[in-house]
Order: C-alpha cells, then sequence, then structure tokens
C-alpha cells in the first residue's frame, strides 16, 4: 500500500553498524481493512577476536571477514562476562502500521522507549529501541495520483502513496491518520566453540 512506508524500512535495515556481519533481512507488509504495516528485520553475527577491557572496546570479525571496533557504552552491563571467541548476534527490528482512524480529535504524538537489559552477571545484552505513535490528519486525497496528504501535530504535511484503490475509498479529507512506528535492537552475546 505504502511506498513511503518501505523506502525507511529499507533504508534502515541496511544499517552500517551493522554491515561488518553477515546479514540477514526480512521483510513484510500486511493488510487489513483500513490499515497497512510494513516490517523488516535485519540480524547479523559476528566473533570477537579483540578485547581491550580498559577503554571497553571489542574488535568484532564478521562472517565476510571484515573486521570493527566497537566501544561497549558503561550502560551495557557484564562488560567482564565476554570473552575473545564469543559470538555477537545484533537483531534490528522495524515495524509502521498506519490505519484510518475516523472521527475527530487532537493531532498528537507520543514516544515511548523500550528498553531491556542484561540481567547482573550474565553475558551482556538487551534491547533498546522506541514506539512512535502520531495522529494526523487528512488534508487531501488525490485518488488519480494515488495519494493522500496527512498534516501532523506539528503542521508538516505529508504524501502518502496510496497503491491499493480498495484502501483510497474509504478515505477523504478531515479523517484522521495514526501511525505507530516502533524500531528496536537487540544484542545478546553466546560463548564462542569449546567454551
Amino acid at each position: 500500500m505504502l511506498k513511503k512506508v518501505l523506502i525507511p524500512v529499507a533504508i534502515l535495515l541496511s544499517v552500517p553498524a551493522i554491515g561488518w556481519a553477515q546479514t540477514d533481512v526480512k521483510t513484510d507488509v500486511t493488510r487489513a481493512d483500513g490499515s497497512v504495516t510494513a516490517s523488516g528485520s535485519a540480524t547479523a553475527v559476528a566473533t570477537i577476536t579483540a578485547i581491550d577491557a580498559a577503554n571497553r572496546k571489542i574488535t568484532l570479525k564478521g562472517a565476510g571477514g571484515k573486521v570493527t571496533d566497537m566501544t561497549v557504552g558503561d550502560e551495557a552491563r557484564n562488560f567482564d562476562q565476554l570473552r575473545v571467541g564469543d559470538k555477537v548476534t545484533v537483531q534490528y527490528n522495524e515495524a509502521l502500521t498506519v490505519s484510518l482512524k475516523k472521527g475527530s480529535g487532537p493531532l498528537s504524538m507520543q514516544e515511548k522507549p523500550i528498553e531491556q537489559r542484561a540481567e547482573a552477571g550474565a553475558k551482556p545484552g538487551g534491547t533498546v529501541g522506541r514506539e512512535v505513535t502520531v495522529v494526523a490528519q487528512v488534508v487531501a486525497v488525490n485518488k488519480d495520483a494515488k495519494t493522500v496528504s496527512v498534516k501532523g501535530p506539528k503542521g508538516h504535511v505529508v504524501d502518502l502513496i496510496v497503491e491499493d484503490p480498495d484502501q483510497l475509498k474509504n478515505i477523504k479529507k478531515g479523517d484522521r491518520v495514526q501511525a505507530v512506528y516502533t524500531e528496536a535492537v537487540a544484542v545478546s552475546v553466546t560463548p564462542g566453540a569449546g567454551k
């Protein structure tokens, strides 16, 4: 339904931070009456080849042989549990759901953090991300061009391309559109072979 939904998903799935590793990318688009969800995930695995404990830096080597150094912030628990040879898995998830909400009400934007840290003493890992919910107003519908223009709470107007004509027939100027965007990065560490 929304080409512009898929473009940000594709861009964000090519996250440079995980470009050094073998990456498995998956995308999906789900349509329902009055809504569409575009989601994607990218998973990368690398091996720790060196650890600089004093500076909280690790060197990672991906399946393709590319090597990169990363600094692990103080907020990451259990740095001392890392060992050379451990496997680091990074999974990036992203989803955007856009749905038609009939009726009136204020335009709004709410952001909620997503956080989960590894337990003390466990291998380092956790999830960090955010969920943003925006309610915008439809300011124009162009069925010939297959676009819907929406204005958000900060006054910005965005044109959404709607490929499915069945979705367009229920939208009119003045309607509300709700968009929920979530993104999260999960990192886990597993012991290397022979550990």
